[in-house]
């Protein structure tokens, strides 16, 4: 999980509403090689960009997302807290730490997000959000009620138990009186 290799690379980075992500850059077909695409991408189609779905689209500076270029040795060059906001006042989306701090996700992203904190915080652990859930990590998903069609925020709480910290960022968040909530706090304020 993100691993350096001895060959420097170049990513584009870009900016979206929880943080900022980066996909592989080449502009040049020496930086193709090893990507798959060296038999087709051709020298007047660079600077091409390599996306997370097995596919690649051609660069462009002008996009309003894009933030820069960076090179690195490592698959995966941005810091946690650079890809995913750390207490950010905005949360929406995410995960919360057993001290209640704050990691925002996109609403497909909890598992990339996983992926990261893991790769940072518990670094010889194997499978991110089962080693979230463990470690008493919550999520803030996305709930969507396909009778009604309204999408709203849902606590989980794989142990079923959330710490005093987390109920008190659950407050600040205006997600403290969800049903589910008061529930987690229930079966854990004796042990607060």
């Amino acid at each position: 999980m993100g691993e350096g290799n001895e060959r420097m690379m170049k990513f584009a980075v870009y900016s979206s509403d929880t943080g900022q992500y980066c996909y592989r850059y080449a502009d040049s077909l020496q930086q193709v090689k090893g990507t798959g695409y060296e038999d087709l991408i051709r020298e007047e189609q660079l600077p091409v960009v390599f996306d997370d779905s097995g596919g690649y689209f051609r660069f462009d500076p002008n996009d309003r997302h894009f933030v820069e270029v960076i090179e690195s040795d490592k698959t995966c060059p941005l810091p946690l807290d650079r890809m995913f906001r750390r207490n950010d006042p905005g949360f929406r989306l995410g995960w919360i730490s057993p001290e209640g701090d704050t990691y925002s996700c996109a609403y497909t992203k909890h598992n990339k997000c996983a992926e990261t904190i893991v790769r940072t915080l518990y670094r010889t652990e194997k499978y991110p959000e089962l080693t979230l859930h463990r470690k008493g990590w919550i999520e803030v998903i996305d709930s969507w009620d396909a009778t009604e069609q309204k999408h709203s925020r849902y606590v989980h709480s794989e142990r079923g138990e959330i710490t005093r910290k987390q109920a008190d960022k659950l407050f600040d968040l205006g997600l403290y009186d969800r049903p589910e909530v008061q529930k987690l706090i229930r079966s854990s304020e004796a042990g607060w």
